[in-house]
């Protein structure tokens, strides 16, 4: 049955989710900035929101297919918490057909690395979802993938847990490159699952950069 809407999975590519759930999730189409990727309410044009405007992040630019809410928040939990490794290629794919022909992002890409997970965290959940995310985004775009070069260093508490400030000061020094190969000189792009204040982005992506790379950019699933 479908985790979703309990209906009965008939066909033989349906894993964990219905076809039909799986087909209802849609990308948001509406105003952002043009680098932190924000949501904005309104309709507007694209523009550089107030905090791009006064600090740039160490990305140049970051896209979301659409909120963490609803049937996309629903798919990413099972997949992140319930264990659902398979549903990683759904929302992949589902990734590619929200954001697949933005130019920002893939231009001149050279490799794809996932956001790391602390050793102990991912040994407990069994697998870092961001790395599985970027497997499948790295084949079905034919880009080399690179892991194990951006690592977790520093044991820090759930960022949920915490206020925008604190989530800052939390990832402070929590990232670094272990060598450079693939990454100093290159347009790399970062990959998550869940962006909430972009503070996980903001600590990799300067450790990228210090490693040399050159240009980094980030895609993650939604946006809280």
């Amino acid at each position: 049955m479908c985790e979703l809407c309990s209906c009965l999975l008939e066909f033989p590519d349906e894993r964990i989710i219905c076809r039909s759930c799986l087909q209802g999730l849609k990308p948001r189409r509406t105003s952002l900035c043009l680098c932190c990727g924000k949501f904005f309410d309104d309709s507007g044009e694209p523009h550089f929101c107030r905090q791009c405007v006064l600090q740039r992040p160490f990305f140049s630019v970051h896209r979301s297919c659409g909120p963490y809410f609803g049937s996309l928040k629903d798919t990413i939990i099972l997949f992140k918490y319930r264990g659902y490794r398979v549903l990683g290629k759904a929302l992949a794919t589902f990734a590619l057909q929200a954001l697949g022909r933005e130019e920002s992002l893939w231009w001149g890409v050279d490799n794809i690395i996932p956001v790391p997970l602390f050793p102990e965290k991912q040994k407990k959940r069994g697998f870092n979802q961001a790395s599985v995310l970027a497997k499948e985004l790295a084949r079905q775009k034919d880009i080399e993938l690179i892991e194990g070069q951006l690592i977790k260093v520093k044991r820090t508490p759930p960022q949920t847990s915490l206020e925008a400030s604190d989530r800052r000061k939390n990832l402070k020094g929590a990232f670094k490159v272990v060598h450079d190969q693939g990454i100093k000189g290159k347009t790399v792009l970062l990959v998550d699952d869940v962006y909430t204040t972009g503070s996980t982005l903001q600590e990799c992506s300067l450790a990228l950069m210090k490693a040399g790379a050159l240009e980094v950019r980030a895609l993650t699933i939604a946006q809280a």
